[in-house]
């Protein structure tokens, strides 16, 4: 092993096999390649790993989609305070959604993907992306692209503009801001829905992935129209789209944070965000109840994803994450992101997990390494039961 990927960091006894696998997952990538892996259990830190050049614990990377997690814990604490009701309509917090044909829409629906409005017909520019405001009030206006409840796919870029504006409708405080201080600031979670500028510093670059001739012909071999649900849904068909990886890297995406995509966050904060929702961390008390717990990790959406064109499983705004690694248990929930990361809470095993990397994954989505990670976490923790 060289330098550049040596493993730094610490972990408790028993859990040495996860070191292991990242230690091999280091050693198969070139000298480029960056890592965090952090993970807790019963509330308390047991593995705290980092790999690469540049990269230190506290390094802050690309969240991609995994920022959904963060945003929808926002929603289940308000659900679980009584100020938003999974069975109530979206269009008795905000008004305007209910027009072509949108006007029972629930909010779990919402939440769930089910509601068809995955983009705008001609999609939104850098500067409107990064603006959930703005998305919202497009896609308020917007007839679905399926009737609602009828089916569901990923609304990859836009769910948490949706699901912030009921919240801004019902509070009068962004996602943005009830995170900052209910989560970030309270349990202090170094996940950040809009990055302060002394922060900067902190940030690496997300980079993409490394071309080579085969990943160029299987990336032409699944390419879809830019019309089409899933061109729609990723916003290919506005012709100043950047490419997915290159979003995170603009400094309006991470000062505004858009909720569905614009976070940035180390895998310490990951890790402890989803410690905090199920477990006592620090003396404070878990941030959800297990009931609101195992209500926002049911399953809702499952089977054939009309967006990514496969099947998927979708709870309450997180991924169904058992149904993409069979390990865990069931209820367990959270959210990858299209940069490798990946993030959850296990409350069966009472584990929590965080995974972030710097480089862009082929193909994108949860890196393969985490698999062999979780799988060794699971073992490890199961051994000293």
């Amino acid at each position: 092993m060289t330098e550049s990927n040596a493993i730094h960091g610490t972990v408790a006894d028993g859990f040495e096999p996860v070191q292991a696998e990242f230690a091999a997952a280091s050693a198969a990538e070139d000298g480029d390649y960056a890592a965090q892996v952090v993970a807790y259990r019963h509330g308390e830190r047991v593995v705290d790993l980092w790999t690469g050049p540049e990269i230190t614990p506290d390094s802050l990377l690309a969240a991609y989609s995994a920022t959904k997690g963060a945003a929808h814990l926002v929603v289940a604490l308000l659900v679980q305070d009584g100020v938003l009701d999974l069975d109530q309509k979206v269009s008795h917090y905000w008004p305007e959604f209910a027009v072509e044909g949108k006007g029972d829409v629930l909010l779990r629906g919402l939440l769930s993907h089910r509601a068809g409005l995955v983009g705008a017909d001609a999609g939104f520019t850098l500067d409107e992306l990064a603006d959930d405001r703005i998305v919202a009030e497009r896609l308020g206006a917007q007839r679905p692209y399926w009737r609602p409840g009828s089916a569901f796919g990923y609304h990859a870029l836009v769910i948490g503009a949706l699901s912030g504006e009921v919240v801004r409708r019902a509070t009068g405080r962004s996602v943005q801001e009830h995170f900052a201080e209910r989560v970030r600031d309270a349990y202090e979670v170094d996940v950040h829905l809009g990055l302060a500028a002394g922060e900067e510093s902190r940030y690496l670059s997300a980079r993409p992935a490394v071309a080579t001739p085969e990943r160029l012909a299987a990336l032409a071999a699944r390419a879809t129209d830019a019309h089409s649900l899933p061109g729609i849904a990723f916003n290919r068909n506005h012709p100043d789209n950047p490419e997915l990886w290159k979003l995170p890297n603009f400094p309006v995406v991470r000062a505004l944070g858009p909720a569905s995509l614009g976070g940035v966050a180390s895998a310490r904060g990951l890790a402890r965000m989803y410690a905090t929702a199920i477990s006592q961390v620090d003396g404070r008390a878990p941030l959800l109840k297990p009931d609101t717990a195992a209500a926002f990790a049911q399953i809702h959406s499952i089977g054939y994803d009309l967006v990514n064109r496969e099947r998927k499983a979708f709870a309450v705004g997180f991924h169904a994450t058992s149904e993409v690694y069979p390990v865990l248990g069931q209820g367990a929930f959270g959210h990858s992101g299209a940069g490798g990361q990946q993030a959850f809470a296990d409350p069966r095993h009472g584990l929590a997990y965080g995974f972030t990397r710097r480089r862009f994954p082929f193909p994108n989505g949860p890196a393969p390494e985490n698999e062999r990670l979780v799988r060794a976490l699971v073992a490890s923790s199961e051994a000293l039961s």
